[in-house]
């Protein structure tokens, strides 16, 4: 019997690289860290389809003290309460861990009281108010809640004062600044106008009774945008042009896809078309998905868009656009041209692998710190696997997560899936969902949290084995203001060994599904003892350089203090 075991051992083959692939490259080590937070997604027979959607996970540095921390979205009871039964809620766990030692937390859910009991989603970070600390959007299926971090290490939910809490069924949310006044505005994105009334009754591949396809239900969602300002927020989303496209939104990404200085929104929806919302400076928007190439695949049809994140993984300094999908479906790559996109999916090396799978939560990080992105996909189905061909007895969703390590060729980069060699791996099984991405112990190399349906979270601590000096590192948080407030959108670029080239992250901490990342960008440096002319082009397209940087720190960037381009 194949049953969900907690050690992800991933082995990798032999790459054109010279630094040797590494034999293991996580370690579950979330039970012995002290997170304990199981997801219950009140799945039944009826098969609601909200049940097999959440949840998300947040990495935040909550009480200021310069880690992460980790909140949890709950999903617990889809509907009224049965008499007797208490309703399970979110929850923060504090990052207690001291520099080189192992991973501990704490959690603090009853004393933040972000402790939220409705049926959630996923969650969006972003100091909004801009006075130094990060506050924490959840989204439901009923209404949001907005918890404003009161810089003490606890929360004050103002979801009616600030005129949030629409009741519609929310997934992903992101905070950037829309309209270039300096302050974190608010995309929330909308699923299906779902209730429990328009349940209808659907089959698999198999002819079993199982999950329907959202557009059985023909209830397409708008989203929603709220701008921040003197007197709170304000929704903006007629005046802004976002009432103009509905879809079955589930991801969302934030950048300036087209470089004209402002930023972007790209939400991946399930079964419609995706959206491309460009921006004109001013918080107006224009859907622009189609024409610019990435609202349907290269065959023209609209795929089943969950996770997805703007990464530049061709290093032209532009972002592209890679995103997972329903099993049968490519995961999707599109390659951006000077704002234009084209379904580059093939030239991955991920294409293949992926049509058997569903994926969820992704992210593209240097995760063995050779100069080069991997790719890491968390995958579980939204249709019941066969008898006999199952990846876990107990769980008929269930799937085993994907490492993808980067290969670089020349200019050419792409994507090896790891394959076992000599005895059986252990492998991460599971109805995954929710995925986030950050420096938890603050040693210089990426970990990984993913949320699995009805299971317990797994914190993947990153120990993949590197020798000397091809363990360098270097990270950056991009900073304005007085208070030094965290900025989004921006893009960190370093000089790489080749005349010329650059590598380029962005500072954003929405990507993947319903999840907020680590919002400081990372790089590898291959065995570099200096990131080199460390650049950083800010969301209003302004550019400022800062020098060299030595490896093996993190560093703030902040706007005006470096070399103006």
């Amino acid at each position: 019997m194949i049953t969900s075991l907690s050690l992800l051992t991933l082995l990798a083959p032999a790459t054109t690289q010279d630094v040797a692939a590494p034999a293991t490259w996580f370690r579950e080590v979330g039970a012995e860290a002290g997170v304990d937070f199981v997801h219950q997604a009140d799945r039944t027979d009826r098969h609601r389809f909200p049940e097999i959607m959440g949840g998300g996970v947040a990495m935040l540095d909550h009480d200021g003290d310069g880690d992460l921390d980790l909140y949890f979205v709950q999903g617990g009871i889809l509907g009224a309460t049965p008499e007797g039964v208490e309703r399970p809620g979110n929850r923060l766990f504090r990052n207690d861990s001291e520099p080189g030692g192992p991973l501990r937390f704490t959690d603090v859910t009853e004393a933040a009281g972000v402790g939220s009991t409705a049926y959630g989603m996923g969650a969006a970070c972003g100091d909004f108010d801009r006075d130094g600390d990060t506050d924490l959007f959840v989204t439901n299926v009923g209404p949001n809640v907005m918890y404003v971090n009161n810089g003490d290490g606890t929360f004050s939910d103002r979801t009616v004062k600030l005129k949030v809490g629409d009741p519609r069924w929310a997934t992903s949310a992101a905070m950037f600044d829309a309209n270039g006044d300096g302050k974190l505005d608010l995309y929330v994105v909308n699923n299906l106008g779902w209730s429990d009334s328009i349940e209808i009754e659907c089959f698999n591949y198999y002819g079993e009774p199982d999950y329907c396809s959202p557009n059985n239900y023909n209830a397409p969602s708008a989203d929603a945008l709220y701008t921040f300002g003197r007197l709170g927020f304000t929704d903006a989303t007629l005046r802004t042009g976002i009432d103009a496209a509905f879809g079955n939104g589930l991801g969302l990404a934030v950048g300036d896809a087209d470089l004209d200085g402002d930023l972007d929104v790209y939400v991946a929806n399930d079964a419609t078309t995706n959206l491309l919302w460009v921006n004109d400076g001013r918080a107006i928007f224009e859907d622009r998905g189609i024409r610019a190439g990435c609202g349907l695949n290269g065959n023209g049809t609209p795929e089943a868009g969950m996770g997805v994140q703007f990464v530049d993984l061709d290093e032209d300094g532009d972002l592209d656009l890679y995103m997972t999908h329903l099993r049968r479906e490519t995961n999707t790559y599109y390659r951006n041209r000077n704002g234009k996109f084209s379904d580059m999916s093939n030239v991955t090396g991920t294409a293949g692998v992926s049509m058997k799978f569903t994926g969820f939560g992704m992210g593209f990080q240097d995760f063995d710190l050779d100069g080069t992105l991997d790719l890491y996909v968390a995958n579980g189905a939204v249709q019941a696997w066969k008898e006999g061909e199952r990846f876990d007895t107990a769980d008929a969703y269930a799937e085993p997560n994907h490492l993808f390590r980067g290969v670089r060729k020349g200019k050419r980069v792409t994507f090896k899936l790891t394959q076992p060699e000599g005895a059986t791996p252990e492998a991460l099984i599971g109805t995954s969902r929710g995925a986030a991405f950050g420096d938890l112990e603050g040693d210089g190399d990426v970990d990984i949290v993913v949320v699995d349906l009805d299971a317990r979270v797994k914190v993947l601590e990153n120990i993949a084995p590197r020798e000397g000096a091809a363990a360098t590192w270097v990270g950056f948080q991009t900073v304005s203001g007085k208070k030094s407030a965290i900025v989004h959108g921006a893009t960190v670029s370093i000089a790489r060994g080749d005349a010329g080239k650059r590598q380029y992250r962005q500072a954003n901490p929405c990507y993947s599904y319903l999840s907020s990342n680590d919002p400081r960008t990372h790089f590898g440096l291959g065995g570099e003892s200096t990131a080199k002319d460390v650049q950083v082009r800010w969301p209003d397209g302004s550019v400022e350089r800062f020098g060299d940087r030595p490896a093996g720190q993190y560093y703030s960037l902040k706007k005006g203090d470096g070399e103006k381009q």
